[in-house]
């Protein structure tokens, strides 16, 4: 994925009310937009260097966003906007061998009353029988150790859509997969955050045992994009 509109570096000073942080582009403080409901733990450090693009749309209240941040050696992508296209560009390019089979992809696909998951795959067998595989995206920054670790918060929209891929994975020709994006480069594996939300490692840990897929894929962020770089293994944790 290329940035579009391009870059520009600023300074990150502080982030307040979730949704805002003020920046220092040359030497002028603007209210940049944060696209990230997480507590963003790991990620935030006063005076890091940030990426911020200004939107082009002039109805828009405030003119900048917040895409990253480099609070020690590694951009860190914040935009939680930007997953599902990474996701979609890995699909089409066929960067996953077992994605390879099917054939149409879906976004933003209602699977229950009120709720939406973000992606379906589907292939049509030899005999006409659809076959569907539902992934649900989610951005992962926070960072111990060498870990990266979902989520950064507790999180119960994320809980409901472990159940919702639980629930899926019982209905024939369908199965189901949990992806973690890590926007980061400074991390060797990933796993749950139980100290922030064990209930979400609790179900996560089930869900793995029901069958759905548990994958983490990495992704670089830079000057001119960010790319994927390869799949990390996720780390397990008794439970």
């Amino acid at each position: 994925m290329n940035w579009n509109p391009p870059l520009v570096e600023a300074r990150f000073l502080r982030r307040y009310k979730r949704f805002f942080a003020d920046v220092e582009i040359n030497g002028q403080v603007e209210v940049a937009h944060v696209a990230n409901t997480g507590s963003l733990k790991s990620c935030l450090a006063e005076n890091a260097p940030c990426l911020v693009t200004r939107s082009t749309n002039p109805e828009r209240k405030l003119k900048w966003s917040l895409q990253a941040i480099k609070p020690e050696k590694v951009w860190i992508g914040v935009n939680t906007q930007w997953p599902s296209i990474l996701v979609e560009e890995v699909f089409k390019e066929k960067k996953i061998p077992d994605w390879q089979v099917f054939e149409a992809l879906q976004k933003e696909v209602k699977t229950s009353q009120g709720t939406r998951l973000d992606f379906c795959f589907s292939r049509v067998d030899a005999q006409g029988a659809i076959h569907s595989h539902f992934v649900e995206v989610k951005n992962v920054t926070f960072k111990q150790g060498e870990s990266a670790l979902f989520p950064d918060a507790v999180t119960e929209r994320g809980q409901k859509h472990l159940i919702e891929l639980m629930e899926l994975q019982k209905v024939k020709n369908t199965t189901t997969e949990i992806l973690f994006v890590v926007q980061r480069t400074d991390v060797l594996h990933v796993s749950s955050a139980d100290d922030i939300d064990p209930e979400y490692g609790k179900i996560l840990r089930q869900a793995q045992a029901k069958g759905v897929k548990i994958r983490a894929l990495q992704f670089e962020v830079h000057s001119k994009g960010i790319t994927f770089t390869c799949e990390l293994p996720i780390l397990a944790k008794a439970g």
